[in-house]
């Protein structure tokens, strides 16, 4: 103990080239002339940690009634900030790592190449229901199954998630790249009608399975590798990576696509790149050696444990139950923009760019709003001022297709899709801080599972309510616009109440607090 624990100028020259030094958060141990009485007590400072690092790993940080004790973590929290976390005597550094780009650039590409996969024949409906055999119906459940695949394995992508990002984006590249060659399988013969439907929709399925587990993984991704001052916008490129893919399929599968028979090269060229961007997956770093902040050390809760949580908490609901309702409302508008515009005259590349411009000007405003609110924190005032105009965007969109040009649809789609896009990444990061210390991927899974499931039931039910033979002009999807449009507008009370009737104090964000209380830097 008469020493100082600094580390030796070769480790530090070492670790130079590999990492990029934030902050390093050291309860350093200075030479003390007091005696051994400065010593002893030390010492006891020390074992009192690792007893209570034991006590935490052994019963979760319950309090005496069994639950999770979120005061007495937050208390760790601040102590292990305060502290440096030492353990052993030796000194915890916080420290991002250059290593983290190759991760994050791999979770965006399957996050792109998912959805892309997704979009491989909603945009060119009538040829896909010509080549396969089968009615548009049949081609919406395409769409429908790849988003119920979500649900069904999102309880597996928590399990996952929970060990860590690594396990879940490797599961996803394996479904990637079975789902796509089965896929392929089902559509290699090249001749109008002779497409293999089953097999299409079981390998669709597979790479429906895949994407809960790169899209819930931002949020876990961002938290593990980088600062409270760029997550945001980490959480960000990968989770507007999943739409932006979507664009990429609205278009170039309909330049890929000029009838029928062209269905089988557009697969196989789609299970080419999907397979080029998902092997990379294998090779990504499970973890970074050190934390990025003193919220990177924090005891994280147990699925179990969790549930009591999101249960209890109203604001987490109060964002919860929106952002589900947007997502589906733009999964299943998104999927069905080429049946919505060529009844009214517009060309199956037209309905592609008004699709594409969706998706692009939504991820410009994105990568404006995000660095914003990463430094600013501002997650209340985006979330309220973002939701009216995505509500007021569904409204004015009911009536855009009946203009039967592009000027109306591109206006509005372009305003929605910015609004729509800006507010993703800020819900995510901001669920995240309500719920802390629970594990990240909780509340990103529930919520994209609900956004996954509500899409698919919003596609059978716009599908329901498509216009028959006999309607002007024959087969609009008119009644859909407006249920779109009145779930959007019933969706706005919700965050706009958040902090109001005296809860302003329930919008702490505790991990930014945790990682400030030691300065972190970004």
């Amino acid at each position: 103990m008469a020493g100082s624990r600094n580390p030796s100028p070769s480790t530090a020259g070492r670790e130079e080239d590999d990492i990029e030094k934030i902050q390093t958060a050291g309860y350093v141990l200075n030479q003390s002339d007091s005696g051994s009485s400065m010593q002893q007590q030390q010492q006891q400072q020390q074992q009192k940690k690792k007893l209570d690092v034991r006590l935490a790993s052994r019963d979760g940080n319950r309090d005496g009634d069994g639950d999770y004790d979120l005061e007495r973590v937050m208390s760790q929290e601040v102590e292990n900030a305060a502290a440096g976390s030492v353990i052993e005597g030796e000194v915890t550094g916080y420290r991002v790592y250059k290593r983290r780009w190759f991760g994050l650039l791999q979770l965006t590409l399957l996050n792109i190449i998912v959805s892309w996969d997704w979009m491989t024949f909603g945009p060119v409906a009538q040829h896909a229901a010509a080549y396969y055999g089968k009615p548009e119906s049949a081609i919406n459940w395409l769409s429908t199954g790849f988003l119920f695949a979500f649900v069904v394995a999102a309880p597996a992508t928590l399990y996952m998630l929970h060990l860590g990002p690594k396990p879940s984006i490797v599961t996803a590249a394996v479904l990637i790249l079975v789902g796509n060659w089965v896929r392929y399988a089902g559509s290699h013969r090249g001749e109008e009608g002779a497409g293999v439907f089953g097999a299409v929709m079981f390998g669709q399925i597979l790479v429906g399975l895949a994407q809960p587990f790169v899209l819930s993984a931002p949020t876990r991704y961002s938290d593990m590798w980088f600062t409270n001052r760029g997550r945001v916008a980490a959480t960000a490129l990968t989770s507007l990576a999943n739409p932006f893919g979507a664009a990429i399929g609205q278009l170039v599968v309909p330049f890929m696509v000029a009838g029928p028979t062209d269905m089988s090269n557009a697969v196989l060229y789609v299970s080419i790149i999907s397979s080029v961007c998902a092997i990379p997956s294998f090779f990504i770093p499970a973890s970074p050696p050190t934390p990025p902040a003193p919220s990177g050390m924090t005891p994280k809760a147990s699925l179990r444990d969790s549930l009591p949580t999101l249960r209890s908490s109203l604001e987490i609901w109060l964002l919860l139950i929106p952002f589900s309702i947007y997502v589906g409302l733009f999964n299943s508008v998104s999927s069905l923009l080429n049946q919505i515009f060529i009844p009214y005259g517009f060309s199956a590349d037209e309905a592609g760019i008004a699709g594409a411009l969706l998706i692009v000007v939504g991820l410009v405003a994105s990568a404006v709003a995000s660095p914003v609110i990463d430094r600013t924190k501002a997650f209340v005032a985006a979330v309220k001022a973002a939701v009216p105009v995505i509500a007021l965007g569904y409204l004015a969109f009911v009536w855009m297709p009946g203009t039967r040009g592009v000027a109306g649809p591109y206006a509005v789609l372009a305003v929605l899709g910015a609004a729509s896009f800006s507010l993703v990444p800020v819900a995510l990061e901001f669920l995240c801080e309500l719920s802390h210390p629970l594990s990240p991927e909780v509340t990103s899974t529930v919520a994209w599972a609900g956004g996954q499931l509500l899409g698919g039931v919003f596609i059978v039910v716009s599908d329901a309510l498509k216009a028959g033979d006999g309607a002007d002009p024959p087969r609009n999807l008119d009644r859909a616009l407006v249920f779109s449009a009145v779930l959007a507008l019933v969706a706005v009370p919700f965050p706009l109440a958040l902090g109001l009737f005296g809860r302003r104090d329930r919008l702490v964000m505790k991990r930014v607090r945790s990682d400030d209380s030691r300065g972190t830097l970004s």
